[in-house]
């Protein structure tokens, strides 16, 4: 089966991203993407804790936190769109994201001022775990698996989607609560979240060494996606046993 029949709900591991134009040029590999996304979270960790002194000093970050995700909303598009300007837009959407991540987590760390780092270290062991349980083939990415993995993504997508248009209209949306309801939902979306990088680690593995090294940036930004969802989905279900405990 070829290379272009395996797909994934990541935008960023998309065949139309993985065309290569040259057969001399330098080829994708697992060690460059490890470089960019190292750098491009410690992009994103020196400006949370910026926007956390921010706000720790009484200043409102609200806008980085619409700033940034309508930042990084837009960046993602024109990545799309735009895959050749991959190394210059990774950077900026690891600069809207910390924003909006910084904002984010600045209102719940002021309540419950350990949450966000637990939040990065369980997102952290998770990452870890999916790779390890990917490498040693415990999971085996089967195209079953990639259809229900991309299915429920998709759903949950979607129902962020309604809800956000519902609150225009003043309706609140039983995800954003602290019912036993919104929280096995962020339960669901936090599972999916995870196994969305082993879809990664799935395309990554089998187009290393034969993509173009320009696309290691494209590859980290997959990387950046998955794991900032599942970052998000941790911090907002940890905060909400908190609330409601």
């Amino acid at each position: 089966m070829g290379l272009s029949n395996y797909k994934t709900s990541n935008p960023a591991f998309t065949d139309f991203f993985w065309r290569s134009t040259s057969q001399t040029e330098k080829k994708m590999t697992v060690f460059g993407i490890f470089l960019k996304s190292m750098f491009c979270i410690a992009v994103i960790a020196v400006i949370m804790a910026y926007v956390w002194t921010l706000h720790e000093n009484g200043q409102n970050v609200r806008w980085f936190t619409l700033g940034g995700m309508l930042a990084a909303i837009i960046i993602s598009i024109v990545i799309s769109v735009r895959h050749h300007w991959a190394p210059f837009l990774v950077p900026l959407y690891a600069i809207a994201k910390g924003c909006f991540l910084g904002g984010f987590s600045a209102y719940i760390k002021a309540r419950f001022p350990d949450l966000p780092f637990q939040a990065i270290g369980v997102t952290i062991i998770t990452f870890f775990t999916v790779l390890i349980l990917y490498q040693t083939r415990i999971i085996v990415v089967t195209k079953k698996l990639k259809s229900v993995i991309i299915t429920a993504a998709a759903s949950i997508f979607l129902v962020y989607i309604v809800s956000w248009i519902l609150s225009f209209f003043g309706i609140k949306s039983f995800i954003w609560g602290t019912s036993w309801v919104a929280i096995v939902f962020n339960v669901v979306a936090a599972i999916v979240a995870s196994f969305t990088l082993l879809l990664d680690f799935d395309f990554i593995e089998r187009k290393k060494n034969k993509a173009p090294k320009s696309r290691e940036w494209l590859a980290t930004w997959g990387l950046l996606v998955s794991l900032l969802w599942l970052y998000t989905e941790i911090l907002r279900f940890m905060n909400k046993v908190s609330l409601r405990f």
